[in-house]
C-alpha cells in the first residue's frame, strides 16, 4: 500500500463536495470537498506500489484543465490511467453540478 501526495495551483474554489466510483478489483473512488485558498490537495492511496511517475503524469494533464481549490481524496485499487482520467472528469462534473 502506497501514499501519495500531490499540490496544483487553483484560481477559484471548487463549488461542493462530491463523491464518485467504488474501491473495488480494477476501480477507484474519488472523493473531492472544497477548501479555502488557491491550491488543489490530492491524497492517493493505491494498492500499487511504484507507479507515482504515472500518478503524477495523470494528475499533471488533469490540472491543466481543472482549476477549483479543492482537496482530493483518491482511494485506488489497481484502476488504469483511463478509468483515473474518467473518475477526475466524473468527481468535477458532480461537484459543479
Amino acid at each position: 500500500m502506497e501514499q501519495l501526495n500531490f499540490a496544483y495551483p487553483a484560481t477559484r474554489a471548487a463549488r461542493q463536495r462530491a463523491h464518485v466510483g467504488v474501491v473495488g478489483s480494477g476501480d477507484l473512488e474519488i472523493l473531492l470537498s472544497p477548501l479555502p485558498g488557491q491550491q488543489v490537495e490530492v491524497v492517493i492511496r493505491t494498492s500499487v506500489d511504484g507507479y507515482g511517475q504515472i500518478w503524477k503524469s495523470v494528475l499533471d494533464r488533469f490540472f491543466t484543465r481543472y482549476d477549483g481549490a479543492a482537496r482530493i481524496e483518491i482511494n485506488d485499487f489497481g484502476a488504469t490511467p483511463g478509468v483515473v482520467a474518467l473518475r477526475l472528469a466524473e468527481v468535477v462534473e458532480v461537484s459543479e453540478s
